[in-house]
Order: structure tokens, then C-alpha cells, then sequence
């Protein structure tokens, strides 16, 4: 899981980035609202931990421009400031929920793993493009009514691939989903992985899913 963390006081930023990467998490931190805009503008988030009073640009803002834009990642305000009023407006700018400082990283934590459940739960559990079909309850995929059998890197490779069905996906896009932060960009990790899935997936078919994009990375499309 990728996480954007907002925060203009340093310490508490360095501490919190600290604490969430030992959980797992790949994390990017600024501290200003306008590059925390521009973070989130440029990367996919599965949560962003956002500030209100940020130099620059408010969190509010931030938050504001970011759901005008249609960007659906979860969005989770860290702040001091605690009135129901600024409560309302954080929920009303789009905020998926709201913690207080200070607080229990313990509660961070938990938040942020709510947050994650409301998205899985929210996904749809069955995924198809073209032949190829993913039941996410079950944890299967076939293609042409064959089974087929993927280690757990491969199905959330297939997963994301799917899931971003005909777009263009650089390799760091792929590495920071699957693997979060477990390797180096420069890997060749996802390429290893991409031909483990054409194996298993395009080989014994005439019509390829998984292409080569190239000076970009992968994309599950059918060539015309």
C-alpha cells in the first residue's frame, strides 16, 4: 500500500513516515500544501494523511481541487484543529475520516486500516477482460473456462493489471503496488513476474492480453 503523508511540522512528519514504513507501507512525505497537491496529482495513493494548516495551500484546498478532479483515493486529516465545525468541513470537502492531534499511532494505524477494508469492500469481486476472468472472493482466474493457477505475486500483478484494463502502467507503478517498497526501480522484478503471467496466461492463446508498451512499461490490452 502507497501512502501520502502532508505535514509541516518536520518532526512530527519524520516520526510518522518512520513509523508507517516499519508497518510496511511505502510512504512519500512533504510539507506544503502545494506539493502534496502536486504528489497527489502526479501518483496513484491508497490513502493520504493530509494536514489542514499547511503553508502554501490548505489542506482544505488541497482536498477541495483533489475531489474536483475526480481523485478517489482515501484521504484521512491529521490535525489540531478540533472543533465540530472543522470537523464538518474536512468531511464535507471530501475527507474519508478525521483524527485529531495528538493521538495514538496505535489509532492512526487503524484508521488508515478501516480505510483499506471500505476500499476492498468496495471493489468489485468479479474482474473479466476479454477471456480472462478474476474472482477476487474465491481467488481464482481462468481464461477460455480454463483454470489457471498464480502464486500470490502473479494474481496481484494480474489484479492490477486488470484493474487498469487498456492504460499504460510504468514499471515503478507496478513495483510500488505490488511489491511496495521491497525493491529498487531499477530491478528487473516486474519484468521476471510480466513473463511468469504471459506464460501462463497468453502462451497457449493466439490472441496476447498482456502487452509491451514501449518506453513505458505493460498494459492488459488486445492488439488490433
Amino acid at each position: 500500500m502507497r501512502l501520502l503523508l502532508v505535514e509541516d511540522d518536520c518532526a512530527l512528519q519524520t516520526i510518522i513516515t518512520k513509523r508507517l514504513k516499519s508497518e510496511g507501507y511505502k510512504v512519500d512525505s512533504c510539507s506544503d500544501g502545494e506539493n502534496g497537491y502536486d504528489y497527489a496529482s502526479a501518483l496513484e495513493y491508497d490513502c493520504i494523511i493530509l494536514d489542514i494548516m499547511l503553508p502554501k495551500l490548505s489542506g482544505l484546498n488541497v482536498l477541495k481541487k483533489l475531489r474536483d478532479e475526480g481523485n478517489k483515493s482515501n484521504v484521512l486529516i491529521l490535525t489540531a484543529k478540533d472543533s465540530i465545525e472543522d470537523r464538518v468541513a474536512g468531511l464535507d470537502a471530501g475527507a474519508d475520516d478525521y483524527l485529531v492531534k495528538p493521538f495514538a499511532f496505535e489509532e492512526l494505524l487503524a484508521r488508515i486500516r478501516t480505510l483499506m477494508r471500505r476500499q476492498s469492500e468496495n471493489r468489485d469481486n468479479l474482474l473479466s477482460y476479454y477471456d480472462l476472468e478474476m474472482n477476487i472472493n474465491e481467488h481464482t482466474v481462468m481464461r477460455s473456462g480454463e483454470k489457471i493457477n498464480l502464486t500470490s505475486k502473479e494474481y496481484a500483478l494480474l489484479e492490477y493489471l486488470i484493474r487498469n484494463q487498456g492504460r499504460a502502467l510504468t514499471r515503478s507503478q507496478i513495483s510500488d503496488h505490488v511489491w511496495n517498497n521491497e525493491f529498487e526501480y531499477d530491478s528487473n522484478i516486474v519484468d521476471v513476474y510480466i513473463r511468469y503471467l504471459r506464460n501462463k496466461i497468453d502462451k497457449k492463446h493466439k490472441n496476447k492480453l498482456i502487452q509491451t508498451i514501449r518506453g513505458t512499461g505493460y498494459a492488459l490490452r488486445v492488439e488490433k
